[in-house]
């Protein structure tokens, strides 16, 4: 993706993206906190639809969250970052710092067997649904396995807050909207590989762009701007709310370029 990089957006400006206002960290920060709040409120109510549709939408802006904390592009400080993930970690299950040494080296060594992440990416999507369960034990395990003394830190204490986290919910304190919400996440989890990876990288692995984008304004508006997948690959370091205005200075730079579509 760098000779890519090089080849055909080495003119595009993109420093300037990086800067978040006070205005935009705020809402970076707080962006899957009503979706929370709106499925805790709607399973209370028994409204199991409504439930179900709000915790994938935090789901989703969850990864959002996270995803620019793997990048470190909140616009707050590193050691703040590090909490973000920790607190996400326990609100969607898992060690998010784990899956940030994977996703550091999915870039580093995208779509190649050193690539734990997008090992889904490589399967039809029946396969991709299947190994689900699985694929957050794998980047766990592989984390652990690769990661530094401070990144391991972070994840047995991640992990540790998991356990106390379900403890307490399905032990002590027994309430059935904090229940609905530990199981939906577990779920959430196992659709990771097809959603998050398969979607975006899949039959790209012989392409010179080995991912997909996005180009619709609505389809972007409803997924939260996290398929410009082919921009965050060249420009990591751009915040997930910046990557439609890198879109449209990378398609003014080179408007003959075709990409694979997400959807």
């Amino acid at each position: 993706m760098r000779t890519v990089k090089s080849k055909y957006f080495s003119q595009v400006a993109w420093q300037d993206l990086l800067y978040l206002n006070r205005l935009e960290i705020a809402y970076e920060l707080l962006l899957s906190l009503p979706w929370l709040l709106a499925s805790w409120f709607a399973i209370s109510y028994e409204v199991y639809w409504a439930a179900v549709f709000c915790s994938f939408m935090f789901f989703l802006t969850g990864l959002r969250q996270v995803h620019n904390a793997y990048h470190y592009a909140l616009g707050i400080s590193r050691s703040a970052t590090e909490w973000v993930m920790f607190v996400q970690s326990v609100l969607m299950l898992g060690s998010m710092h784990a899956i940030q040494v994977n996703h550091l080296r999915h870039h580093q060594y995208c779509m190649a067997d050193e690539d734990i992440e997008a090992m889904s990416a490589r399967m039809p999507w029946w396969r991709a649904v299947l190994v689900g369960p699985v694929f957050p034990w794998r980047l766990h395990l592989k984390a652990w396995a690769v990661g530094s003394v401070a990144q391991r830190r972070w994840l047995v204490a991640e992990l540790l807050a998991n356990l106390v986290w379900v403890t307490l919910v399905f032990f002590v304190f027994d309430v059935s909207w904090l229940k609905y919400h530990v199981v939906i996440m577990f779920v959430g989890q196992c659709w990771t590989s097809f959603f998050a990876v398969w979607t975006v990288h899949h039959d790209c692995e012989n392409d010179e762009f080995m991912a997909r984008t996005v180009r619709s304004r609505w389809k972007n508006w409803v997924t939260y701007s996290m398929f410009f997948h082919v921009e965050h690959h060249l420009f990591p370091l751009v915040p997930t709310c910046k990557l439609n205005q890198l879109a449209e200075r990378m398609d003014a730079a080179q408007p003959a370029l075709v990409y694979r579509q997400v959807i």
